[in-house]
């Protein structure tokens, strides 16, 4: 049933917090490699600083997915968020010594866990299961459009005025974004349906496990949540590496060709995005996770051999291609698998966190590989990890029936881990 005017106001105002939370999540993101460079870190210590902050998410993660459950409060949630991610990311301009570093990093994990699950939760609070799939891809395209800008504003700014300003515009970009969300009318949100309560379901928690425990008693949760660790453990690493490899070398402006990369991929996503919500209804969720794992193998093979400036174009329409298709299947298939049963925001934490394990892992991995072998061998182990991802999707196939086009029905798995 579609939307009236009046009614369109509030996912309207969550895809305008999408958009300006890019710049916020992350902290300084994919520049805090080049930054650290320039004040004369090795891409090992860049890896393991970069490895913690990963750490911490993956433990904050669930219990995020959690929060976002229990709480009514979700706006001020995402407000709260926002600006410990700013505090967490202007320290750095304070001090780029290790504890200021791995404090900045460790902040920007703990209040990042929250924006994944809410938004998830703010958007099934706004327009239910059936609408779910549509409107968070539309949130996800705002998000990525947000980077695009703010990606191309950093770049600018940070050759026009150096590093500090790419800190200040991500603080301008919080500032909007807590406006942004208190636009969304705090009586457009369902919280029953925000966490994925069924029509007429009655009861809380009670009985009910925890974040990893749903995901271990789940065959479909626990085989999404491995492909997507072995997944990230080989992508995570992959632009900032490749951003050390092209600026080390000299080859560009640190803040511009960051820039680059983030535009460049981003824009792919836009693009991955809209094609991505068509494809659900049209072939199905599995589909559309096992496209996105075929391109990184591909990335990081191009990355080793085109370690240049137009290196960049493809190595990031790639990541664009699986990014941009895996940020909108992979929450649309959690809830689905977990409709009716109350527990989708703490399944979504619980499968960040899983795959946070491999993004944690990632820097560092790809860090020190780089630094005793090289990049090109850094960026082939990256890849090849993706083969054993492929591995388990593909054996897993049987455990996704239910992922057909227009099928909402929860699978009995999902009531199964709830007994």
């Amino acid at each position: 049933m579609p939307m009236n005017t009046a009614s369109q106001r509030s996912p309207r105002a969550l895809e305008a917090a999408s958009f300006f939370l890019a710049d916020v999540q992350a902290g300084v993101g994919p520049f805090l490699g080049v930054y650290l460079q320039a004040h004369h870190w090795a891409p090992g210590q860049i890896g393991t600083a970069m490895t913690i902050g990963g750490l911490v998410a993956l433990a904050a993660t669930a219990p995020a997915g959690a929060l976002v459950d229990g709480t009514t409060h979700k706006r001020g949630l995402v407000a709260l968020a926002s600006v410990g991610t700013v505090l967490a990311t202007l320290l750095l301009l304070y001090s780029t010594a290790s504890p200021a570093v791995v404090t900045s990093q460790v902040l920007t994990a703990l209040t990042g866990a929250v924006f994944g699950p809410a938004l998830a939760g703010l958007t099934l609070g706004l327009v239910g299961q059936s609408g779910f799939d549509r409107q968070f891809g539309r949130v996800q395209v705002a998000n990525h459009a947000g980077n695009v800008v703010a990606a191309a504003l950093s770049g600018y700014l940070g050759w026009r005025f150096g590093f500090p300003a790419i800190f200040l515009l991500a603080a301008a970009f919080g500032a909007f974004a807590i406006g942004a969300t208190y636009t969304i009318r705090r009586t457009d949100i369902d919280d029953r349906r925000a966490r994925g309560m069924g029509e007429g379901a009655q009861g809380g928690d009670a009985g009910t496990p925890g974040g990893f425990r749903l995901v271990w008693q789940n065959r479909a949760l626990l085989i999404l949540a491995a492909t997507l660790c072995l997944f990230h453990l080989g992508n995570a690493a992959m632009l900032p590496l490749f951003g050390l490899a092209v600026v080390g070398r000299g080859q560009a402006d640190p803040a511009l060709f960051t820039s680059a990369t983030i535009v460049i991929a981003q824009l792919v996503m836009i693009v991955a995005s809209l094609v991505a919500m068509r494809w659900m209804r049209t072939r199905g969720h599995w589909w559309v996770v096992m496209l996105t794992l075929v391109a990184l193998p591909i990335r990081g093979v191009i990355a080793a051999l085109w370690m240049d400036t137009w290196g960049v174009i493809p190595v990031q329409a790639l990541d664009g291609i699986g990014a941009g298709l895996q940020s909108v299947a992979v929450p649309a298939l959690v809830a689905h698998l977990m409709n009716g049963t109350g527990r989708v925001n703490v399944a979504q934490g619980a499968v960040l966190a899983v795959q946070g394990i491999g993004a944690a892992l990632s820097p560092a991995l790809g860090g020190w590989v780089a630094q005793w072998y090289g990049f090109a061998p850094a960026f082939l182990c990256l890849g090849a990890l993706a083969a054993f991802a492929i591995v388990i999707w593909s054996l897993g196939r049987a455990a996704f029936p239910h992922t057909t086009p227009h099928s909402s029905r929860m699978p009995q798995e999902a009531h199964h881990a709830l007994d």
